[in-house]
């Protein structure tokens, strides 16, 4: 590269990081906020963009100036300058494409939002936009120089940027009660997500999750409206879990490749016959009322208390199990053969891993922690519904997807899958707290999660290693 096409583009990168920082400053003051405030998001905007300019702009363009970044550049050559420079832009565009193409969805979904919310954008917004997208960029950057564990790394810089423009744009997004109520939601997410954690370890996938959720939330209530003392009742609940999951793990193991469609048939089966049995003598049918004991009220209430502390239980509760699943993934010989079994089915036979046994063994537990997410709703909503699990439909794979794990098996984890939950939480607070209707969150959180599922589709599935 010419020397004096390196410094006109890093004149370029000034020019554009000082216009941003001005418009910042100017919408800032248009956005009322105070002078301050105004200064040190233009100083801020002006340094990262320049920052990002120059890193990707002008270091990609050529592999050589990665390598003598801080010596002195050669001296001009006259020949062969077009050929060095020819297509660089587009070349460097194909390599990172992934990047690129995350770089766009960002910014459609900025553009997205500022068309359907109502008074959404503002100075304030776009900085944080602008901070969000530097940040994440930069967290991915930083990530290449990492060994190991990348997906941890990049996940948990992008929770501590969706936390950063949360607390920016959102008015009391960083308060107690906001806080809280991010938690136990998350609580009941992640419980959920632990079963579908396991079942894609394995290359598998359970649809029935949100229906088990849903009928075990109502024939919970049902059982509690007809006598049956609560306890009793919570413990038949984890039991029909365990069937189900049972069920689920006997046929997708018999029907190879069809765990997709036998587990949503399942579901489908378990939804209807709860409704039709809590509904005999009544006029409603997957809606029942009663009294719900007050000790499964505190477990999951925003007003619960454990230990007279003011902490949902239900937070503590998963917290708890978090830390054993992880334990047992890691550190137990049932978990590692778990990982081989989802890396590479024919190499795990040959060691007498007894497949059937632990790709039922996962969809039991996906059943037992699915009833007990239901168990929980029941205490949180205070009526049992059918619907309850709704919404967990696909959020338990988006938290897989997103933290990391492979849906092809073998790889990632429930710490992965934390990070998913606590990604999607967010996510969704700060969708809700800028206005956007549940049609809008639900458009957005698909554009984030298409991409991701496409990557993992581009490698061969678990079935091709048979």
């Amino acid at each position: 590269m010419k020397r004096s096409s390196f410094l006109f583009l890093k004149g370029l990168g000034l020019i554009f990081a000082i216009l941003c920082g001005v418009g910042t400053a100017v919408l800032g003051w248009y956005d009322g906020a105070d002078w301050m405030n105004i200064a040190t998001y233009s100083i801020a905007v002006t340094g990262l963009i320049l920052w990002g300019w120059y890193h990707f702009s002008v270091r990609w363009i050529n592999e050589d100036l990665k390598k003598n970044i801080f010596t002195k550049f050669p001296k001009e050559e006259n020949t062969q300058d077009e050929e060095d420079e020819e297509n660089f832009f587009f070349k460097n565009i194909r390599e990172n494409r992934w990047k690129t193409v995350a770089f766009l969805g960002v910014i459609l979904i900025f553009i997205f939002v500022s068309f359907i919310s109502e008074n959404f954008f503002s100075g304030r917004t776009l900085v944080s936009f602008l901070i969000f997208l530097i940040f994440v960029i930069f967290m991915g950057v930083i990530s290449r120089y990492i060994k190991g564990s990348k997906s941890v790394f990049v996940g948990i810089g992008v929770l501590i940027g969706l936390f950063i423009i949360g607390s920016l744009t959102i008015p009391g997004f960083l308060t107690t009660m906001n806080m809280k109520s991010m938690l136990v939601f998350a609580s009941f997410l992640g419980l959920a997500t632990i079963g579908q954690t396991f079942v894609a370890l394995l290359g598998g996938l359970d649809l029935s999750i949100p229906f088990v959720i849903g009928s075990m939330n109502v024939a919970l209530m049902s059982l509690i409206s007809k006598g049956v003392s609560p306890w009793l009742a919570c413990l038949v609940v984890l039991l029909l879990g365990c069937l189900i999951g049972f069920v689920n793990g006997i046929l997708s193991f018999r029907l190879q490749g069809q765990a997709l469609i036998l587990t949503l048939g399942v579901g489908f089966f378990v939804k209807g016959g709860v409704q039709i049995l809590v509904s005999m003598g009544t006029f409603s049918a997957g809606t029942v009322f009663g009294v719900v004991p007050g000790w499964m009220q505190n477990l999951a209430s925003m007003g619960g208390k454990t230990l007279g502390l003011p902490i949902p239980p239900v937070i503590i509760i998963w917290i708890v199990v978090s830390i054993l699943v992880i334990i047992a993934l890691r550190l137990t010989k049932w978990g590692r053969h778990l990982y081989a079994l989802g890396g590479s089915r024919l190499s795990s036979s040959r060691l007498s891993i007894s497949e059937k046994g632990y790709w039922i063994g996962a969809y039991v537990i996906s059943g037992f922690f699915s009833a007990l997410t239901g168990i929980l709703l029941l205490g949180w909503s205070g009526g049992g519904y059918v619907g309850a699990g709704d919404i967990y439909l696909f959020t338990t794979i988006a938290a897989v997807v997103i933290g990391g794990t492979s849906l092809l098996g073998g790889s990632g984890g429930y710490g992965l899958s934390v990070i998913g939950v606590f990604i999607l939480q967010i996510i969704t607070t700060v969708l809700i707290g800028w206005g956007l209707s549940w049609e809008a969150q639900q458009f957005i959180l698909g554009l984030l999660i298409i991409p991701m599922v496409a990557l993992y589709a581009r490698s061969p599935h678990i079935r091709s290693q048979i």
